[in-house]
């Protein structure tokens, strides 16, 4: 089943062209990456999926649904930025988002961050970065959302809290689900994804399978990021 349809998405900011004629398809149940180097697109991308910016032309459909309140439903989104209140505890943190969202489940939430090493009593201003990546991320999975956006999630990350998240990632992946992770950290994604989406200075440089990548033409996902963008 098709969960997202992009056609020839453009996105200017005044003389610049951050997106230009980008077209994806994406099928339910599968882990795709959006790979490029930083300034490729990629979070604005993600941010016009989600609504939080709008295009300058070309359509995105949701689940067959353009863009909109029934969209937002089913999309759980992680930004790069540190979007929660210094002075929150993990506690708070918790009941903000049980608050804002219908299909924020407790329960997950409490075991994954008891997965992740973090405990209720801990600010947000006192943690690391890669603890930080780490709430965000269960924060971002404890949302029984259809459509699941990651944003540079290991990036500026802590080789431990790496593996704590891309371990957390393929736990959490079941059929109904469908994830797309950005990134510029292409050797940490081989184990991770089915697809690979190259953006490269907002165009389309290629749609790889990776399994059909390594046996037909024995290429890694880091051979193939070197040939597109060196």
């Amino acid at each position: 089943m098709q969960i997202l349809k992009i056609d020839n998405l453009s996105k200017g900011f005044f003389s610049k062209k951050a997106l230009s004629n980008v077209s994806i398809d994406l099928s339910q149940g599968k882990i795709y990456g959006l790979l490029g180097p930083n300034g490729s697109g990629k979070t604005t991308l993600m941010r016009i999926v989600t609504g939080l910016l709008k295009a300058t032309s070309g359509s995105v459909l949701v689940n067959g649904c353009e863009l909109g309140v029934e969209t937002k439903k089913i999309i759980s989104f992680m930004p790069t930025e540190n979007y929660l209140y210094p002075m929150m505890k993990i506690k708070n943190v918790r009941q903000y988002f049980r608050d804002m969202y219908n299909d924020f489940d407790t329960n997950k939430f409490d075991s994954l961050i008891k997965f992740m090493g973090l405990s209720d009593d801990l600010k947000v201003s006192s943690l690391s970065t890669g603890m930080s990546g780490r709430l965000k991320l269960a924060l971002c999975l404890s949302r029984d959302a259809k459509l699941y956006l990651f944003d540079e999630p290991l990036s500026g990350i802590d080789f431990i809290s790496r593996e704590k998240i891309i371990e957390t990632i393929i736990s959490e992946m079941t059929p109904e689900k469908t994830m797309v992770i950005s990134s510029h950290l292409v050797d940490e994604m081989e184990k991770l994804l089915d697809t690979a989406i190259l953006l490269k200075e907002g165009h389309i440089a290629g749609t790889h399978n990776l399994e059909e990548l390594r046996i037909k033409y024995n290429k890694s996902i880091q051979d193939l990021y070197k040939e597109v963008f060196s």
